[in-house]
């Protein structure tokens, strides 16, 4: 016989006619508890510890949906196997309704009771074995392709493989698991960011390169407007593809769903690469065209993106499309959040409805300012987590299901994501230079090589003078900029906090959901 592999309470009037089920599966490795009523099933249930119930629907005195209201009621955790002789959905359904685990129509033979039982007890335990299984099958595989890797589209497939991983290992509590994915992780960041060093400044001068920031809306908002769609362009702040796809499963059940791959503009930062959304233009680009954004770059000002809605205006007037009518809104928090939600239907009639939310960075910004948040967010696994709650209870997947009832195309996407970031790199710069942690501009600012791109070459990045002599340093993997004052006190409050600015997968690879409401 084989070890326990769990107690069943099996409830049934007619028990002693199942006499064979009972011994396959002990012989299978269970213990079997019986009783022929309900009654004394519900009292057996609060006695004794049982991993599973069986339960027969059609019984004298107490029937089955009353036998299991009353078992959960004293343990909600409990799972039930109802079995019954009737096929009627309505008994289905509300069955279903008090949360059963699985749902037999008689006759049953002894297989289909264990291969339920099996599904119910081991189903975690199964497919722990076999993510573990099938992820250190593909270690070697993932670490040859980075070697190999030779395009965008490549690094976007791998990165892709990873963050499957991750979500796959959510339920997985092996520490020494999760510790091999986030160092083989680390490890293709070190391969990206030289393919990014080697690539990047390329891409800014061709035309079959990956969509980049100022390429989204010709892309993905613009093909749709020339077929008079309606369309809303969402646009998360700092947004991961993990998160993303997290999220995945609750937009499905409203819109069908096709991916484009795409890359942040480097600075992934927002005054860059969001305004290149908006403005559809590089960065030394839109701070030609609008003096105002270039000297609020050059201060340092604390908010850069005052001029979206105006920029994506002129940008459907570059493409023709004055004749669009467009809305913008920016939301910061939740109370505005609801108070759009009551307003949708004032937008409805618009060509072009654009929408910044920015709760995702938020959630990054005080997370460092919070020891509570601190341990409800502890990683990536728990901001995953966080923007998957927040977004089933919040007011933009109400506004989602409003537009797409509307007809509207949703172009959901971000300007960057962030990475957590846990190594420090001096840095040598005057009071003048930039704030930045992951990423800073200044005059002859200076760092590691190791831990930054130090860009010179402005023109080459197609990046904006912010002053005499100004260069840009961009972090590599899960670097952070320190001054050597109070260095101390800055990375206490720095380090393990998620950034954004500097080049690694997470920030760069932005994924672009094209949505058709169902």
């Amino acid at each position: 016989m084989e070890k326990s592999r769990g107690n069943i309470l099996w409830i049934d009037d007619e028990i002693d006619h199942l006499k064979p089920h009972i011994l396959f599966l002990e012989e299978k490795g269970y213990g079997i508890t019986t009783c022929d009523n309900g009654s004394e099933g519900i009292h057996q249930s609060k006695e004794n510890q049982f991993d599973l119930v069986l339960l027969d629907q059609f019984m004298p005195g107490l029937d089955g949906m009353e036998t299991l209201r009353e078992i959960k009621a004293s343990n909600p955790a409990l799972p039930v196997i109802m079995i019954t002789k009737s096929e009627e959905e309505w008994l289905m359904d509300e069955a279903i309704s008090e949360r059963i685990a699985h749902f037999l129509i008689k006759p049953v033979n002894p297989n289909q009771i264990f291969m339920a039982c099996k599904q119910v007890l081991e189903n975690a335990k199964i497919r722990g074995e076999k993510t573990t299984s099938g992820y250190l099958q593909e270690f070697q595989k993932i670490e040859m392709d980075t070697d190999e890797a030779s395009s965008f589209e490549h690094w976007w497939k791998i990165y892709s493989r990873l963050v499957k991983w991750q979500l796959d290992f959510e339920e997985q509590k092996e520490e020494n698991l999760h510790q091999i994915l986030d160092e083989q992780i680390q490890s293709c960041n070190r391969k990206f960011t030289g393919f990014i060093e080697e690539n990047y400044s390329d891409w800014l001068q061709e035309e079959n390169r990956p969509i980049l920031s100022n390429d989204i809306f010709k892309k993905a908002v613009l093909p749709l407007l020339n077929e008079n769609e309606k369309v809303c362009l969402l646009v998360m702040d700092a947004m991961r593809l993990d998160q993303f796809m997290a999220l995945y499963p609750l937009l499905a059940e409203d819109f069908s769903i096709k991916i484009e791959p795409s890359s942040a503009m480097l600075p992934t930062a927002t005054p860059f690469s969001r305004n290149a959304i908006f403005s559809g233009l590089y960065p030394d680009e839109f701070c030609n065209k609008y003096p105002e954004q270039l000297k609020a770059m050059i201060a340092d000002e604390s908010s850069l993106n005052q001029m979206e809605s105006q920029m994506l205006a002129d940008q459907l007037n570059r493409n023709g499309l004055s004749g669009k009518s467009l809305h913008y809104h920016k939301i910061w928090m939740a109370e505005e959040g609801q108070k759009f939600q009551s307003k949708v239907g004032q937008y409805l009639n618009f060509d072009l409805l654009a929408i910044v939310v920015n709760f995702v960075d938020q959630l990054a910004h005080r997370r460092s300012e919070s020891d509570v948040l601190k341990e409800m967010v502890p990683d990536e696994s728990g901001y995953r987590q966080a923007v998957k709650v927040w977004y089933e209870n919040s007011w933009i997947r109400n506004v989602l299901s409003e537009l797409g009832s509307a007809g509207f195309k949703v172009v959901m996407t971000s300007d960057h994501g962030s990475i957590m970031v846990n190594r420090s790199a001096m840095v040598a710069a005057d009071k003048h230079s930039s704030s930045g942690i992951r990423y800073k501009h200044g005059r002859n600012i200076n760092t590691n090589d190791k831990s930054a791109i130090d860009i010179r070459d402005l023109c080459a990045y197609r990046l904006p003078s912010l002053g005499h002599q100004n260069n840009y340093l961009l972090a590599k993997e899960d670097f952070y900029f320190l001054y050597p004052n109070e260095q101390q006190k800055y990375k206490q409050k720095i380090n393990a906090s998620f950034q954004h600015g500097g080049i690694s997968m997470e920030e760069m690879m932005v994924p672009i959901f094209i949505m058709d409401p169902k």
